[in-house]
């Protein structure tokens, strides 16, 4: 069984900074992208940033220069540091991760964590 759970998440001041956490554990044969998702109450979730496991990454236009994703492989950890925070970035940040198992029967498939909440105040 694969587990995502993710950490960092906070109340923070618009300007100031958080870094969220992604650790993947279980049966873990490979890991290959990582991503960082976010959902606003009553928007659509939207893809944040994404890091292939040779560590390029891409993000969301409305996250560029503030946002950096990481990874370190011998952790199966994910980061998110997230910079200059807006109001407009209060969401619940989802980590999602494209995991082979060891198992042969689970295969390759995505999984996600539970979410952790981030809030900018103005």
């Amino acid at each position: 069984q694969v587990q995502l759970v993710e950490s960092g998440g906070g109340l923070v001041q618009a300007g100031g900074s958080l870094r969220l956490s992604c650790a993947a554990s279980g049966s873990i044969f490979s890991i290959n992208a990582m991503d960082w998702y976010r959902q606003a109450p009553g928007k659509q979730r939207e893809l944040v940033a994404t890091i292939t496991s040779g560590g390029s990454t891409n993000y969301a236009d409305s996250v560029k220069g503030r946002f950096s994703i990481s990874r370190d492989n011998a952790k199966n950890t994910a980061y998110l540091e997230m910079n200059s925070l807006k109001p407009e970035d209060t969401a619940v940040y989802y980590c999602n991760a494209d995991i082979t198992n060891w198992d042969p029967l689970r295969g390759r498939r995505n999984y996600w964590g539970q979410g952790t909440q981030v809030t900018v105040s103005s």
